[in-house]
């Protein structure tokens, strides 16, 4: 086995700030527990989370790294004395908890889905954090399945093209909205059924339009806010609404009287915090549910644009600027 160097260069600001604090540093490569892997990282997926992490406004759980990044592709180099499934020189990609803007990540084994043929290292790092979000969310806590119609917000984000592919290959219209014209289109490419922007339209009367005034099955929401009332209206009796963000605030206010009346399920998880053991059971169904379509290549992400990782700064700016189409990925190559 090669000698595994003792230093790394990574993105680990010590305050927080705009773009401007990430900056490369030097650190120490991290030993991987019992249960963990070590990958050498060849990519590493941007995502609003790092963007409020960055900010301080979203401190990273106990224990996880202050490294920031959620998501990497790379090679294992190294497993814990209890990591059975998983050998060095093998190429993953990963969810963690923190620790992907660096040129090494830990990861458990159980949160590792081997990259295919099919993949790049870059598409590879791009797939976790919206892969087991959209999935856990809009799959399990909104049941959705075939036949269903689905509202998703932000439908250029990377949340939201994750979405149109899942929904296009188990059987899903998926209706998004988007703030221009352009994404609009792009989204209608992608594989949207239909796309509004909310910027012109109303999006509460374009989906009773686009249904028939039946509503959708369930919302997708990263928006909170003046946005939750509105969602509400655009469910269809027995719908599921699943908040995920909440870029527009905390707080909203509806008629529970609607809820109880058209019999509403209203819920929502965040992804960071949870277990481990929570975690790697959803690796393992999307290991049976959803790997063999990325196999195939029927599911690849859709990637904007790559920064290397000593550009993380333009890539958060990037990012934040909000004109991306899907993923944004730091490469250490």
């Amino acid at each position: 086995m090669a000698v595994l160097p003792e230093r790394m260069i990574a993105i680990d600001p010590d305050e927080a700030g705009g773009p401007d604090i990430l900056r490369p540093v030097e650190r120490p490569v991290p030993v991987p527990g019992a249960n963990e892997v070590l990958i050498q990282v060849a990519a590493a997926g941007v995502n609003r989370p790092d963007l409020m992490q960055r900010a301080g406004k979203y401190p990273p759980p106990p224990g996880a790294p202050s490294i920031p990044g959620l998501e990497v592709s790379g090679t294992v180099v190294a497993c814990g004395t209890e990591v059975a499934t998983l050998f060095p020189g093998q190429p993953v990609c990963a969810l963690i908890t923190g620790g992907g803007y660096a040129e090494y990540a830990v990861a458990p084994a159980g949160q590792c889905l081997p990259v295919p043929a099919a993949l790049s290292m870059v598409e590879a790092a791009a797939l976790p954090e919206t892969l087991f979000t959209v999935w856990t969310n809009l799959f399990e806590r909104a049941y959705a399945m075939e036949g269903d119609t689905v509202l998703v917000h932000g439908g250029t984000s990377g949340i939201g093209t994750m979405a149109i592919l899942l929904g296009r290959i188990f059987g899903l219209t998926v209706i998004v909205t988007a703030g221009s014209d352009a994404k609009c289109d792009r989204a209608l490419e992608i594989g949207a059924a239909h796309a509004i922007n909310y910027r012109t339209q109303d999006f509460v009367a374009e989906v009773q339009r686009l249904t028939e005034g039946r509503g959708v099955d369930a919302v997708l929401d990263m928006i909170g806010g003046d946005y939750f009332a509105r969602n509400l209206a655009c469910l269809a009796d027995d719908g599921r609404h699943v908040s995920i963000a909440s870029q527009r605030g905390a707080e909203a206010s509806f008629q529970i009287w609607d809820v109880m009346k058209r019999r509403l399920t209203l819920t929502g998880s965040t992804l960071r915090a949870r277990s481990v053991g929570f975690k790697s059971l959803v690796a393992d169904e999307l290991s049976r549910q959803v790997w063999p379509h990325v196999e195939e290549g029927r599911l690849k992400p859709i990637i904007d644009r790559t920064f290397p990782l000593a550009e993380a700064a333009a890539a958060h700016a990037y990012l934040e600027a909000g004109d991306h189409v899907g993923k944004v990925v730091l490469t250490m190559g």
